[in-house]
């Protein structure tokens, strides 16, 4: 498809989308920053109680999720977003986004900006081509994952490398620990670290750790479960909670039963007990939990 054609058509299928929290990167005329839209409205929900002594728990079923179908883009929000405004569902810590996306084949997000924000992608299925000001130009295939820290500003565009099939992905946005960092692009195929029916990790805040990194003290692990197993996970940091989302399967996290897609946030703890299903697949997302 010429990619001129390509860019017109996906901003005018996706024109009601781009309501979005996106930015200008124009620093100096203060336009709309991501981070400043996001951190104004984030509440008090999810911040931990810290009179509470117990672990803290919080269920977001798949059906009660916020959904969006703008024909080329189907997506689903964990969290506030666009135009789904629930205040009892802003953000779990410093994890503000967290959207399960269908894009249909040959379209996608034409040019837009991000300021102050970790921007992960994580295909599921498909590919999915990217381009910014950086002069990365790359396809993210399914099994990578690949980060942006977005600093002082960063423009970029994301369509489907496909033109007949769907492209399935999870994007997810981190608050950062630290403003106005010089903007990177980082990519990474996980299925080279993967460790069967395991969680293994694949991003931390440690340059040279295992896995992509980012500007916050989080850590991401993700597994694929061919067989039932119980199995333990520690916390890297006494000020984190996990964030769970079930991507395929199900699973028993502290006593909890969850199916495909649901999350469940947990903190106030070092360690939970999670009992996966045969064929599941489970995203751990350990994030401060507070701001």
């Amino acid at each position: 498809m010429n990619r001129i054609k390509f860019i017109k058509g996906a901003f005018a299928s996706g024109a009601a989308f781009f309501a979005a929290p996106f930015i200008s990167t124009a620093r100096s005329q203060n336009i709309d920053s991501t981070y400043d839209r996001l951190i104004e409205k984030i509440g008090f929900n999810h911040v931990p109680n810290k009179e509470i002594k117990t672990m803290n728990t919080v269920l977001h079923k798949a059906n009660t999720r916020g959904s969006a179908d703008h024909g080329w883009l189907k997506a689903n929000h964990t969290f506030s977003f666009a135009n789904y405004h629930n205040p009892e569902r802003m953000h779990f810590g410093v994890l503000r986004v967290l959207n399960d996306d269908t894009i249909a084949g040959g379209k996608g997000f034409s040019t837009h900006p991000h300021d102050n924000m970790e921007i992960i992608t994580i295909p599921l299925e498909g590919d999915l081509e990217h381009k910014d000001n950086m002069g990365n130009g790359t396809v993210i295939k399914s099994g990578d994952v690949q980060v942006m820290s977005a600093g002082t500003g960063i423009l970029h565009s994301e369509f489907n490398a496909d033109t007949e099939l769907d492209v399935k992905l999870l994007q997810i946005w981190l608050f950062p620990n630290k403003k106005n960092v010089t903007p990177r692009y980082d990519q990474l195929p996980i299925r080279n670290l993967e460790v069967k029916n395991e969680f293994y990790q694949i991003l931390s805040p440690n340059e040279k750790d295992q896995g992509v990194w980012i500007h916050q003290n989080s850590w991401f692990s993700i597994g694929e479960f061919s067989e039932q197993k119980t199995t333990e996970y520690k916390f890297n940091s006494s000020d984190n909670g996990v964030y769970a989302f079930i991507i395929e399967g199900d699973a028993t996290i502290e006593g909890q039963k969850l199916e495909k897609r649901d999350g469940f946030g947990i903190w106030d703890t070092d360690s939970i007990s999670i009992s996966v299903e045969k064929n599941s697949r489970i995203l751990l997302m350990e994030v401060p939990m507070v701001i």
